[in-house]
């Protein structure tokens, strides 16, 4: 990494962490400057371009792709945060930044400190591109939704206990929250579908054999599973709350074991490229 994206990483990483201190001083009524939601969203959309360089021009190495398990933490972090704040024009998101901006933090961070090894070529194929890109952006809107479903269950417990705190005013209602959840469910679902379809074309057009009974692949037919049923059981039986909640976040930590859980194992612990 050179010198200039070692110092972006760094100013994005303090930037965030003062968007972090922003958001919670003032949901704890502790803030020395109030809320200014087009301000805050205009900063946002800066940051989210300074953060496209320093996440997107480490990827490539020439005509390889470099996809460690830091790096591609990070772009999958950044299309999150895009996605976020594409979504707060139409949707009230409110609640989210809780998540977001430590996530972000996180993941510059960890991508300076863990980048990774895995360079991967074929770059020329389209389906081997269709199938990095539609996988992260599958991974990204399930982590949006099992994001949702954490701050369901604080807003259902906060309503339960009859706790009405500054961050509990500021939420939108659990029946929106629920709403957007499956919507971006869905979503993610035809995406993930897509990345199951291609990774076999893939497998088949590059390797040259079908795909391999992996881990990764069992856990991400299992995701699939997961998602696929909730999706049915929502539409056939009219599934919300606490069981759509369990759902959702069970078919994200199978998704998360088959790609993070894998890349972590193979590159961080058995130092394999």
């Amino acid at each position: 990494m050179t010198s200039f994206l070692l110092i972006l990483s760094i100013a994005l990483i303090l930037s965030y962490g003062v968007f972090t201190w922003h958001y919670f001083a003032n949901w704890r009524g502790l803030a020395c400057w109030p809320r200014k939601p087009r301000l805050e969203h205009s900063l946002l959309g800066v940051l989210l371009l300074l953060q496209a360089i320093a996440v997107l021009l480490p990827l490539t190495q020439g005509a390889l792709l470099s996809l460690g398990v830091g790096r591609a933490l990070s772009v999958m972090v950044w299309i999150m945060l895009l996605i976020y704040w594409t979504c707060s024009f139409f949707y009230r998101v409110e609640g989210l930044q809780l998540f977001m901006m430590p996530l972000a933090m996180a993941a510059l961070g960890f991508a300076l400190l863990f980048p990774g090894q895995h360079v991967v070529q074929d770059l020329s194929n389209p389906a081997f591109v269709l199938h990095i890109l539609v996988s992260l952006f599958a991974y990204s809107l399930f982590a949006i939704g099992a994001l949702i479903a954490i701050l369901m269950l604080f807003l259902e417990k906060a309503l339960h206990d009859k706790r009405a705190s500054p961050l509990v005013r500021q939420l939108p209602p659990l029946l929106s929250l629920e709403k957007m959840m499956f919507q971006v469910i869905g979503v993610g679902f035809l995406l993930l579908t897509v990345s199951l379809l291609t990774g076999v074309v893939f497998s088949e057009e590059v390797l040259g054999h079908a795909a391999a009974l992996t881990h990764k692949t069992v856990f991400a037919v299992l995701s699939w599973l997961l998602f696929g049923g909730l999706l049915i059981g929502r539409k056939l039986q009219g599934w919300r709350g606490r069981v759509a909640i369990r759902w959702t976040l069970a078919g994200f930590l199978s998704l998360a074991l088959a790609y993070i859980g894998s890349k972590v194992v193979i590159e961080l612990i058995l130092q394999r490229g």
